[in-house]
């Protein structure tokens, strides 16, 4: 019998690149770790380095005094708040120093038969900041006690208004690691566990491009991107009173960017990969000399002059660069454009070779 009610029409099947895109969402929604790394360790770390540089009234020298004038130079110091000093026996000392307990050991003689005046013997590693600061400071205010004059006074101000301090600085650094490392860590080493567990034998066999599966694996990594940026900046503002003097448009073009460049490479990693070890240790490979030299937590301009270019046309080093134009200058897209540039190239180039090398077993 047939009846007037025209069939139930079938779906129309969604196009491959949605629902391998949904899936991958749904595959970080449910890994609790992948979660964590994201969004809280991000926020851990700058929990821990901001209180640790955090503004104080100057900086604190740690030194250990020996001598037959240890005990007068303590008196001396210990009226002045920059000087946390304690009287040691010589190897005491040493030990404290090589430990790197203290910046600086002081043996004072005061004046005898052999010596007309004071005797100052500082030991330090002239490598370490903390220890040639100590040491000036030290020789600085001892030779006042003793006599000298200035022949000038001298006036400090410390700037310490938002946009010139240390964790300004640092919140760029730490927003470009996070957008490196779990672009690389949740792009390549979700698509190698795929290919471990044998699961892309199975997408191997559908009507699919190796373009569509690649692609869906960024966008996700966009998805959450919004939100990790968001979480680590509110947070940084909320603690830190850290803000951005540039345009969030301007700042949203260099995240993009950024995050497109390192998934971009992430991809390149993966696409030949098949087992967990090898995959961690590319991985490192990629990200330790970024770490290091892409001034995440100090100034590449440290390195000697002739680096400055290699150093700069690293993919970390331009996001850095750029986050710290447009978050502590207040500079738009216009300043920026040759390291988005420099990003754009690395991204477009290693997703272009992935394509090409990739295989799925």
């Amino acid at each position: 019998m047939k009846t007037d009610r025209p069939e139930r029409a079938e779906a129309r099947p969604r196009h491959p690149l949605v629902e391998l895109t949904r899936a991958r969402l749904i595959e970080f929604i449910r890994e609790p770790s992948a979660i964590f790394w994201v969004f809280v360790f991000p926020v851990l770390l700058t929990i821990g380095l901001g209180i640790a540089f955090r503004d104080e009234a100057g900086e604190v020298h740690r030194l250990a005094l020996v001598g037959e004038g240890a005990a007068s130079v303590a008196s001396t110091l210990s009226t002045d708040p920059r000087f946390a000093a304690t009287e040691a026996s010589a190897q005491a000392a040493h030990d404290a120093l090589r430990a790197g307990r203290i910046d600086l050991a002081l043996s004072a003689s005061p004046p005898g038969a052999g010596s007309p005046g004071w005797s100052l013997h500082y030991r330090y590693d002239p490598s370490n900041p903390r220890g040639r600061a100590a040491r000036r400071a030290v020789d600085d205010t001892l030779q006042r006690a003793l006599g000298r004059t200035d022949v000038a006074s001298t006036d400090d101000v410390a700037i310490a208004e938002p946009g010139s301090r240390y964790i300004d600085f640092l919140v760029p650094g730490l927003l470009g690691v996070n957008l490196m490392g779990t672009g690389l860590w949740g792009i390549g080493y979700a698509i190698v566990q795929s290919r471990r567990k044998r699961l892309m034998r199975r997408f191997a066999v559908t009507p699919m491009r190796r373009s569509h599966f690649l692609l869906s694996y960024i966008i996700a990594r966009f998805v959450f991107m919004v939100f990790e940026v968001v979480a680590l900046l509110v947070f940084a503002g909320w603690a830190f009173d850290v803000t951005t003097h540039g345009s969030l448009g301007a700042l949203a073009a260099v995240v993009v960017v950024g995050t497109a460049s390192f998934a971009g490479l992430s991809v390149l990693v993966a696409s030949r990969t098949s087992n967990a070890e090898t995959a961690s240790g590319l991985m490192n490979l990629v990200m330790l000399p970024m770490w290091v030299a892409s001034g995440v937590f100090f100034s590449y301009e440290r390195f000697p002059e002739a680096l400055h270019p290699v150093v700069q046309a690293l993919p970390l080093t331009a996001l850095i660069d750029a986050l710290r134009a447009v978050m502590n200058q207040g500079q738009g897209l216009g300043a920026v454009v040759a390291q988005l540039g420099v990003m754009a190239l690395w991204g477009g180039l290693s997703f272009a070779v992935a394509l090409k090398i990739f295989r799925w077993q």
